[in-house]
């Protein structure tokens, strides 16, 4: 029996697709409904939160989720994938060699339960589809979804996923952030991450709803603004 968005604490944001922010770190996971075939976009920060979203999912969808995609190679979105058994796992190239001792120990830096933890890390699945550059999802019934590979930036494996509308939903990964200023950390590309963001805006356009890693849905200019202040920041030219 399928209940609503509302129901189950998500946000419908567009005709069969939808988010919800998970507890801990803010972070969101995406899901886009097709025909016959269930798009999860991120898979939350450990085992019991994968299961926690696969199973809304289904309730959602009355189908299994058939695709995952993972922004980037972070614990608070990779750790609950291998809760998603027999999904077809993609991510942009190179993600596949992020060490699983690398994330658990950044988890466990960042406040994550040490045997939470471990065991995701243990349990860590890889993407078995590597982007490039643009890879093309059908869902079914004329629902395409696109894959692009916009990084490196917020990591070395930045992966945004498109959804045609209208509107149009660009789920960002952590490139954006609405909840609190994008993070940088030792893993990231800062000379390249406003170039990301334009990226983000010519899949998009001007009447997108963009989805952070973090945060609310933000629309372009709010991209466009946060692409100056990091310019800024980091001393990129235009």
């Amino acid at each position: 029996m399928t209940v609503t968005w509302e129901e189950l604490g998500w946000e419908r944001i567009a005709a069969g697709v939808g988010r919800v922010r998970l507890p801990g770190w803010d972070c969101t996971a995406g899901l886009v409904v097709g025909a016959g075939a269930v798009l999860m976009v991120d898979a939350g920060s450990g085992l019991a939160e994968g299961v926690r979203l696969r199973t809304q999912a289904e309730q959602l969808t009355g189908a299994r989720v058939t695709h995952l995609a993972l922004t980037h190679p972070h614990f608070d979105h990779v750790f609950g994938a291998a809760a998603f058994a027999g999904a077809e796992v993609y991510g942009a190239v190179g993600m596949d060699s992020v060490p699983a001792e690398e994330l658990r120990a950044d988890a466990v830096r960042e406040g994550l339960d040490e045997a939470t933890a471990t065991d995701a890390a243990d349990a860590l699945v890889r993407p078995r589809h590597l982007v490039s550059g643009e890879w093309t999802l059908d869902l079914g019934a004329g629902r395409q979804v696109l894959l692009a590979n916009v990084g490196p930036a917020h990591t070395p494996h930045d992966l945004a996923v498109l959804v045609p509308g209208p509107p149009e939903v660009v789920f960002c990964g952590d490139l954006v952030e609405e909840s609190g200023e994008p993070q940088a950390g030792p893993d990231a590309v800062p000379s390249h991450w406003p170039a990301a963001l334009d990226r983000l805006l010519a899949l998009g356009g001007e009447d997108a709803l963009y989805v952070p890693g973090h945060g609310a849905v933000v629309d372009a200019a709010f991209v466009r603004r946060q692409r100056d202040a990091l310019a800024a920041r980091f001393g990129v030219s235009r």
